[in-house]
Order: C-alpha cells, then structure tokens, then sequence
C-alpha cells in the first residue's frame, strides 16, 4: 500500500480541501472565522501591485512617442507582460498546493519593484520588455497566493472573499492611469521610480499577510480538522473539465474585450474624437473605476444567488452596450464605458470561485491557471488588437470586439451547483 509523504499530508491539510464527507460527518468541524484584517491587507497591497501594473498600459503614449513604437510593438510590451506572468502562474498554484510558502508574496512583490524601477530607467524599446518582464514575474507569484490566503480568510464566504480581494486590484488599475495622467505626463519617464513607495508599502503589509498565514500553517498542522467546511465536487471528472473549459472560453471573451479597451482606449479617443493624452487618460480612468465597482458586487451575489447566475449577467448582459459603442459620440462613448465595466467586471469573481467549487482539492492550481490565462489571453490579444489596428485602424477593432460578448452563450453548458447559505 502506498503511503503518503509529510509534504502531501501538509498540503492536503493546510489547503482549502477537507477529508471526506464520511469523516466530516463523525467529525464535528467548524466553519472557520472570517478574518477580516487578513482580506483588507490583501486587499490593499493588490491595489498597490495593480496601481503600479497599470502605470505599464497607461504610459504606452509616452513611450510610443518617446520611442517611435508601432502600435504592434506597443502590444508587444502588454505581451510580454501578460505571457510571463501567465506561464508561471499555474506553477506557482501546483508547488504552493503542495508545499505552501508563506512568504511568497514578499519576493513576488520584490520583481514587481525592481520591475517599476527598470521601467523608470529604460532607455530602448528592448529595455522596456525586460522590464515589463520582471513586473509579470512579480504578478505570477502574487496572485495566485493572494487568492489562496484570501479563501482561507473567507470563513466560508467565498464570493466576497474573492471580490474584496479583486476589487483591490481593479481599484489599483483605476487609479494607476490617473496618477500617470498627472505625475508621469509632466514629469516623464523617470517619475515612474517614484511609485517605488507604493511597492515597499505593499511589502511591508504582505510581510504582516506572511506572518498570519505562517502562524495558519502552523494551527492546521497541530489541529488539521480545523479547516473549515468544504463541499467536494460530486460531478464526474469529464463534467468537471468540459466546465472548466467553458469557463476558460468565457474568460478570453471578457479579457479581449477589456485589454481592447485597457490598452487602446485612450488610442481610439485620441484618433477618434482628437482627445488630448491627459484627458484620454481620465476617460479611461471612468472605465477602469467602473470596473473596480463591478468586482465588489459578483462574489457577494454568487454567494447569494450563485455563481453561475451572476456569469450568464456579467457576460451575456454586456452586448447591447458593446454593439453600440462604435456608433456613439464622445460623451454617450464615455457614458456605455460605465455599465460595459460594471457589468463585465462581475465575473472573474464568480468563474474563479465556480472553478474552485468544481476542483476545492486544487485551490492553487485553479487561481494560477484562471489568473494566468486571463493574463496571457490579454497579452496575445493585446498584440492581435496592436497587429489589427496597424492593418486597419483603431475603430475598427471597437467593431470587431462588440460581438464577444457573444460567448456569454457557452454559459448554458455549465452544471448547476449547490449554491451556499
């Protein structure tokens, strides 16, 4: 008979996964606390990783203007970004699984630092995709991990867990392009090294993050069935991955359309309605600030309601909005931005969550693999976007990626869970 090695028994302990129904049953297991303190923290220094992602995007004007870039070369830069931190990520997810690393959060935001700082300092287009490279390092260890704590923190309540979590990042996104509209327009490339505040604060609160979750580890090694209730899936192993590749399906619908609007809004203002860079840069805040909004709401309403309802709105419910923006003028352009965000952005909590409920034993690998896909989708269709705008022109993408929202339809192929009190 084989036997189990100290580090899978560690592994299955610690993570979200509990034993078998037939010994929960006997077993009088309590539903961990939520932990507020815990999901705040993350919360925050997602905000503080995504304000310091987003300075990426949101400088491409400059950059294509300080350096001549093409708009494929711009979505090259996204690409690498994207692709880098899309590779590692469902890597990270499977080592942690099964040997977790408390700390790792830390050293994930330290090539995030270094990163931003080599961004500052870039002097050529292929300095620029170093340095884009090492931010995505840092975004292939952070999220992940930072998933994982935030549904050990959850209590139970895993849709807002996600969401708070999220919505720190969206937030972070939001801000970032503001703050390059009114500190590195002005003040150029160099600026960005000033953000490196924001990164040595965000160590600082994941360094309290380490410590909560080294401290987790230790109680669940000493009291293993203190790990709270979970489901495990009763659906036979085909279901599971035909969902899991559903899922995925809708994932590239909703990352193509927002990386069509993250990277070439301001683009398509500045062509279209010959709107100036900083102004371009507030209208894509609106965006972004919507999106921010719609996060807080899809975990709460998936724990509610469930979460396959809030992915048939979030996706499907955002068409008639995508099929009239290329029609609109100016102010009615920035007006459906808000709803498209709002709307769009409910999602990604709910299909992480939906995904973690049909696999509860591969918490890690889930986030790794939804997170780096939705990160290496958007750098493949950043440099698609780029590539089609340089044949075309940038209006004409906004045509072209209306109709995504059509694969919302795949939402009906998904099986119905058990949606939690």
């Amino acid at each position: 008979m084989a036997t189990e090695s100290p580090e899978s028994t560690l592994a299955n302990d610690v993570s979200p996964e509990i034993a078998p129904a037939s010994e929960t049953a006997d077993a009088k297991v309590s539903r961990p606390q939520l932990v507020i303190a815990v999901l705040g923290a993350l919360s925050v220094s997602h905000l503080l990783n995504d304000v310091m992602q987003s300075l990426l995007p949101a400088v491409y004007p400059l950059l294509k203007e300080n350096y001549s870039l093409s708009f494929f070369q711009v979505g090259l830069i996204t690409f690498t970004f994207q692709v880098t931190a899309s590779l590692l990520q469902p890597l990270v997810g499977m080592a942690t699984d099964r040997r977790p690393w408390p700390y790792s959060l830390v050293v994930g935001m330290g090539f995030t630092l270094v990163g931003l700082n080599m961004l500052a300092m870039a002097g050529s287009f292929e300095s620029i995709l170093i340095a884009a490279a090492m931010v995505g390092i840092g975004s292939s260890v952070f999220h992940p991990e930072a998933s994982r704590v935030a549904r050990l923190a959850s209590g139970g309540r895993y849709g807002f867990a996600q969401s708070l979590f999220q919505v720190g990042g969206n937030a972070g996104s939001a801000i970032g392009p503001l703050l390059a509209a009114f500190v590195v327009a002005p003040w150029g490339q160099p600026s960005i090294a000033w953000f490196s505040i924001g990164a040595i604060a965000a160590l600082m609160i994941l360094g309290y993050v380490g410590r909560w979750y080294h401290r987790h580890l230790n109680d669940l090694k000493a009291n293993p069935r203190k790990v709270g209730l979970e489901q495990t899936s009763t659906l036979a192993p085909g279901r599971v991955y035909g969902a899991v590749g559903v899922l995925l399906m809708l994932v590239f619908s909703k990352y193509i359309y927002l990386v069509s609007l993250s990277s070439y809004y301001t683009f398509y203002l500045m062509d279209k309605f010959d709107v100036p860079v900083q102004s371009a840069q507030l209208y894509l805040f609106v965006f972004l600030g919507a999106v921010a909004v719609g996060t807080l709401g899809g975990g709460p309403v998936g724990d509610r309601l469930g979460f396959k309802t809030v992915i048939w709105f979030s996706i499907l419910g955002v068409l008639p909005f995508t099929l009239i923006l290329p029609y609109a003028n100016l102010f009615w352009t920035a007006v459906l931005t808000v709803p498209i965000g709002l709307i769009l952005a409910s999602a990604f909590s709910a299909i992480i969550v939906y995904a973690q409920e049909l696999m509860p034993s591969k918490v890690g690998m889930i986030a790794g693999m939804f997170f780096g896909f939705a990160f290496g989708i958007a750098g493949i269709g950043a440099a698609a976007l780029g590539w089609l705008a340089d044949q075309t022109s940038i209006e004409y993408v906004y045509h072209v990626c209306s109709f995504l929202p059509l694969v919302g339809l795949l939402t009906a192929f998904l099986p119905n869970l058990e949606v939690r009190d």
